[in-house]
């Protein structure tokens, strides 16, 4: 990977972020015949997804769920396993090891396409002529203070984990989905604030190794952004394998008290009774991360949600200027996080671009997963479009009962009059596989018909949800 020498201060576009986003933009825009460089203060390229999110969380579930199998399931199979046990270092390491090979993945990617790496933070700094002036400044991981310009700047910070009043985070005991994914030992007791997709992801892997875990949420429900019947199955199946939830629970604190082996954490809820228990996993969200992005510099300011707005190309206000990512409005999700990084950098060198916003599918890894993709029903009532809607449940499924997983169903709703898709929603095994050909279909605009008249092989779960889209209009034999 090329390192930025005193002759190499000057780009056609510098990319702040070496995330999804950002890094499939230096990568594109490297590949488009720009001369690009990418600023990341941490060592490892990848950003949050895969140091320390998606990757890492999914190579958990993965290991938890057959730690989970083996231990209660298999015998179901005949076959019996005995003296089943837990070996959490080597779980670890395991999932180190994954991050490991793939943040090299990316530095190798750059060295093939020739994008310069500049280690430490990345800074706006206002502009030297028609040029953008980029300072980079050593972190404690490294790096060599320099100031470069460049014709195009495309800010990808992504996001920082947000918390809330009276939470006395010590980032270990009380921390966030960080800390969740490398806890030394399995706790007794996890209290989860928040029953969004990283709550219920991380509440679930130490959930199968062993943890008691008690999950609160503000909301009435869990998976807010979910389809509401969706997430209703989806709670059922968690609370199967020993997950409770308190929901319209306001968190008004947590500390951590005592020391030694009496450390216990606190966690205050309003009417409520405290909760004690050995960690407190803080999974409200997260916001965009501007700091110190030096965006006054060039005369950018952030919307009431901390984001930096931009139009349908991801421009900002100051030409020349791109963002994209968690640090932009839309959902905080790393797929279309690099769908907007190729799209800026074929912009920049083409003049064209196009992201469908209308087909990202999201998809929550827990089992049975649940997953997304177009308008759920309460915001088609809410905007008044007049839909139908199909279901087919995993139960009637051959292959789910191979599986034995057959809770769960897949929901498709479409146009009453055009029967165009508008959404499907999935919960239940291998649910964000599933998703793809719906978003598929939804790309190239297609009714429910074509997507339940399109031959699927049998058996096979992708059977679900051929039945539901035939469903829309009764016309299932399965049903």
């Amino acid at each position: 990977m090329a390192d930025a020498t005193p002759s190499e201060t000057s780009f056609d576009v510098v990319v702040i972020g070496a995330g999804p986003g950002g890094y499939i933009a230096a990568i594109r825009a490297a590949q488009l015949g720009l001369k690009a460089a990418c600023v990341e203060q941490v060592e490892a390229l990848g950003g949050t997804c895969l140091r320390v999110g998606c990757i890492p969380s999914k190579a958990l579930l993965e290991s938890s769920e057959r730690f989970a199998e083996t231990a209660h399931v298999l015998a179901k199979h005949g076959v019996n396993v005995e003296g089943v046990s837990l070996d959490l270092p080597t779980m670890m390491k395991r999932k180190d090891g994954i991050v490991r090979q793939l943040t090299r993945g990316i530095a190798g990617l750059f060295k093939k396409h020739g994008v310069t790496r500049l280690h430490g933070h990345g800074r706006l700094d206002g502009k030297d002529g028609e040029l953008f002036r980029v300072q980079v400044t050593p972190t404690d991981e490294g790096g060599e203070a320099a100031t470069v310009t460049c014709r195009h700047v495309i800010l990808a910070t992504g996001s920082v984990e947000a918390t809330l009043p009276g939470i006395e985070m010590d980032w270990d005991r009380i921390g966030s989905s960080t800390q969740a994914l490398s806890y030394p030992d399995v706790p007794e007791h996890l209290v989860v604030i928040g029953a969004g997709a990283i709550g219920l992801e991380l509440g679930s892997v130490w959930a199968r190794l062993g943890s008691k875990v008690t999950v609160l949420e503000y909301a009435k429900r869990i998976l807010v952004a979910s389809d509401a019947e969706v997430a209703k199955l989806a709670q059922r199946a968690f609370k199967k394998q020993g997950l409770s939830f308190e929901l319209g629970a306001r968190v008004t604190g947590a500390r951590v008290e005592g020391k030694g082996k009496k450390t216990r954490c606190v966690v205050e809820v309003d009417g409520k009774d405290p909760i004690t228990c050995d960690r407190v996993l803080v999974a409200v969200g997260r916001k965009p991360n501007t700091d110190n992005l030096g965006l006054d510099t060039v005369g950018l300011q952030t919307d009431e949600r901390g984001r930096v707005t931009v139009d349908g190309h991801r421009q900002t206000a100051v030409p020349g200027i791109w963002g994209i990512g968690d640090l932009v409005p839309g959902p905080m999700l790393a797929h279309k996080a690099e769908e907007e990084g190729a799209a800026v950098a074929e912009h920049i060198a083409t003049g064209w671009s196009h992201v469908d916003y209308d087909s990202i599918p999201n998809v929550v890894y827990t089992e049975p997963e649940v997953a997304s993709v177009g308008k759920t029903e309460d915001e088609l009532k809410e905007a008044g479009v007049d839909y139908k809607a199909g279901s087919y449940p995993y139960m009637a499924n051959g292959r789910a009962k191979a599986l034995l997983h057959t809770d769960g169903i897949v929901k498709v709703l479409a146009d009453a009059q055009t029967d165009r898709i508008l959404g499907v929603h999935i919960v239940g095994a291998r649910a964000g596989d599933l998703i793809a050909e719906c978003a598929v279909a939804m790309g190239f605009g297609a009714s429910a018909e074509d997507l339940g008249r399109s031959n699927h092989a049998h058996p096979t779960l992708a059977e679900i949800v051929k039945h539901a889209a035939l469903q829309v209009s009764g016309s299932s034999p399965a049903i």
